[in-house]
């Protein structure tokens, strides 16, 4: 299956920014994308420390954690984005055969895996759970919304980013010690961010765009 038929597929990367900023930003170009006035995208960034919560959960009950809230349309529940972990966005306007969003979130799996693999790792997936993990345990999120059959929000990766945060609530409603990074399941190396960043794009690109 093919979800992204753009001509161009734009590739944005946003560096290390604030949520507010790229939420905002992906709005906007949903937006566009909605309207015919955009090709269909992949948003790449790394946010300051910031807590955001899907349609699974209440915003109101994580006020005492310490971090700046976003309430947001995506799937699942709370989640932590921060340094050191990659946070990918497809817009992609989903034509009527690929109007499958089990097989957008599998496709998006499978991105991950492609990357983790490249830093031989070997991600998998949880037959319960979204996500990729590499021994039992989740090296990324996943928690996507569609308006008007164009995709947004997306993938968080966790490259070598602080754990400590997740032990404030319950990530995606599991238990915090399920969470890890590639650095930690490497031995405590972490690979390098920006070739971690460039894997990332190239095979959500890939994935996105492939005929299956």
């Amino acid at each position: 299956m093919q979800f992204s038929r753009s001509a161009d597929f734009e590739v944005h990367d946003l560096g290390r920014t604030d949520y507010g900023t790229v939420d905002k930003l992906m709005m906007e170009r949903v937006d566009a994308i909605v309207r015919g006035d955009a090709p269909d995208q992949l948003l790449i960034a790394e946010f300051e420390p910031v807590l955001t919560v899907g349609r699974g959960g209440q915003a109101a009950q994580y006020g005492a954690i310490g971090l700046p809230v976003f309430e947001i349309a995506r799937g699942g529940k709370a989640t932590f984005h921060g340094p050191g972990q990659l946070v990918a966005y497809p817009l992609i306007c989903l034509e009527e055969d690929a109007r499958d969003l089990h097989a957008y979130l599998h496709a998006l799996e499978e991105a991950i895996i492609r990357c983790v693999g490249d830093f031989d790792l070997k991600g998998g997936r949880d037959e319960r759970n979204t996500g990729c993990w590499i021994n039992h345990k989740k090296v990324a999120s996943i928690g996507v919304a569609v308006r008007r059959w164009t995709t947004y929000h997306g993938v968080a990766l966790n490259v070598d980013t602080d754990l400590s945060w997740f032990r404030r609530f319950d990530p995606c409603g599991l238990e915090p010690d399920l969470m890890t990074t590639m650095a930690q399941q490497s031995g405590g190396t972490s690979p390098d961010l920006s070739l971690v960043r460039a894997s990332l794009a190239r095979h959500m690109e890939n994935v996105l765009r492939e005929q299956n």
